[in-house]
């Protein structure tokens, strides 16, 4: 496919989906950026944003850029989906319910509720923490600590926990991205936990005073289906856990590469919120995704024809200097991080944003406290995924307060 030929923009021969790229998209998203409003992926053959305006303007506008074609490259109008849509890929008026459910059980008083039990987890993991000094800040905190508290949270069976969640998550996020031998990689090994995904998110399966029993809650109202109530526990699941686990791995990565931001928090630890919004800004878990037009449409001098893909590179927006400043590469604690796009903007936003802020604040609040120095221990291994940005292991050291 060849963009159209009266649209001025850059044609770029990079794949942003390459090992390189995903080991290290960043100056490569400089070049995009700089390229202009947009540039045109001649590997994939869509016109791709990197610069914030760009992105939080298509990310508000639904009713242009739609979600219910697929927010991966494959076109839901052209091809069938590989599921049935979701909270996340969907339009009003079916999007209206399902978010109006997951928004009335992910309240004010719901999240707060938590905080009690998220906090006494907090403090038996950092207590095991630092008795080891050293370890792997991913497989030993952020992966347990969502998979405890959030899995209890939402309801659902001990048993199968970490066999299933991680690898679930990992292959639902794939189809975010170019369905390539990366994606096939992580279909592959996700295949097994469908079935126990989606058992468990039934209404017998889950505790009764838990998340996922308060969404069925809203199909016993008869506001959503049973069926939408499944799907709906499944992404709330993901809300809570998949996106944790890399906030996590990533805010110890930031603070554990500059030892002065430490310094900064572990001296008031009130910064904590500070340090995560700052995280999710400079490694965003969520690097890209794709939104439809539902219209021909004029954008920023750039002609897109009715019902085509457009990707949207959150991660290079969140360091686009036109928002953050000069210094938007680096990581600063007491920058003003607001407005971020990690979690998404517009109707689409993570609903189960002010979960995942509570787990990555409890926590890191708790390591703040009780640690005053952290540092690297050993090379990080990237986690590389066509969609999501994180580590598969990030070995540190600390010492204790």
């Amino acid at each position: 496919m060849s963009a159209p030929a009266d649209t001025p923009v850059a044609h770029l021969a990079d794949d942003p989906y390459d090992d390189a790229h995903l080991t290290d998209p960043y100056p490569l998203f400089t070049r995009m950026r700089d390229a202009g409003p947009a540039v045109w992926l001649e590997r994939y053959g869509v016109h791709a944003f990197t610069r914030y305006e760009q992105c939080r303007e298509i990310l508000t506008d639904h009713g242009t850029f739609l979600s219910g074609a697929g927010v991966g490259p494959r076109n839901y109008h052209q091809e069938p989906p590989w599921k049935a849509p979701g909270i996340l890929d969907s339009d009003p008026p079916m999007h209206t319910p399902l978010r109006s459910a997951m928004s009335g059980v992910i309240s004010p008083r719901n999240v707060r509720a938590l905080r009690p039990a998220f906090r006494a987890y907090a403090e038996r993991l950092v207590d095991e923490l630092l008795d080891k000094r050293e370890f792997d800040a991913v497989t030993e905190m952020a992966e347990l600590f969502p998979i405890e508290v959030f899995g209890n949270a939402v309801g659902i069976p001990r048993e199968g926990r970490a066999e299933n969640l991680l690898p679930h998550g990992a292959m639902n996020f794939s189809a975010f991205g170019p369905e390539d031998a990366r994606y096939a990689a992580y279909f592959a090994a996700g295949e097994h936990t469908v079935d126990w995904v989606m058992e468990n998110c039934a209404r017998e399966n889950l505790t009764p005073d838990g998340l996922g029993a308060k969404i069925w809650e809203y199909a016993e109202q008869g506001v959503i289906t049973g069926d939408e109530a499944t799907r709906l526990v499944r992404a709330l699941l993901s809300a809570g856990l998949d996106t944790t686990v890399l906030t996590l791995g990533n805010t110890m990565r930031c603070l554990s590469a500059n030892p002065d931001q430490w310094a900064l928090l572990h001296a008031d630890p009130k910064l904590t919120r500070f340090a995560v919004d700052e995280a999710l800004r400079h490694e965003s878990p969520f690097q890209s995704f794709f939104r439809t037009t539902a219209r021909e449409v004029d954008f920023h001098g750039v002609r897109i024809p009715e019902d085509t893909k457009v990707a949207l590179f959150t991660g290079a927006a969140n360091r686009d200097p036109r928002r953050f400043g000069d210094d938007a590469h680096t990581y600063r604690i007491e920058r003003d991080a607001s407005g971020h796009l990690a979690f998404g903007f517009g109707i689409h936003q993570c609903v189960g944003q002010p979960i995942s802020r509570l787990e990555a604040e409890v926590l890191i609040g708790e390591l703040a406290r009780r640690v005053r120095t952290v540092e690297p221990a050993g090379d990080p291994v990237p986690f590389l995924h066509n969609t999501l940005r994180g580590w598969k292991q990030l070995p540190v050291r600390i010492t204790p307060a």
